[in-house]
């Protein structure tokens, strides 16, 4: 099961709900620095990809935001992709369910 499919609805809303709560712009600069956290080893594909990612987008707006499971996501406005991270836990591609109420949550802003 991935982290952001197949979950009962109300903890899709409890996510949801979070994330509102907490849902802030973020500077490809801030990204970086947020890499370097997340990635310390700076050959990890996802370091390498994340990295590339800002590049090809550097005029990109992008959100950060939380889940209640601790999760952070980093969200993409004008592509419409997002990462979710569990430090130390896990990482992962933001599926449609979780794609489309980053979409809504961003447009409500």
């Amino acid at each position: 099961m991935s982290y952001d499919e197949d979950w009962p609805d109300n903890t899709m809303e409890n996510r949801i709900a979070e994330v509102r709560r907490t849902i802030h712009p973020v500077s490809v600069d801030d990204l970086k620095r947020i890499a370097d956290r997340l990635f310390p080893i700076a050959t990890d594909p996802w370091c390498v990809r994340f990295n590339e990612f800002l590049k090809e987008h550097p005029g990109a707006k992008f959100y950060q935001a939380r889940t209640p499971e601790r999760a952070e996501i980093i969200y993409c406005a004008e592509t419409g992709n997002g990462v979710w991270f569990l430090p130390g836990m896990g990482k992962g591609i933001l599926q449609p369910k979780a794609l489309q109420a980053m979409k809504q949550i961003v447009d409500s802003l």
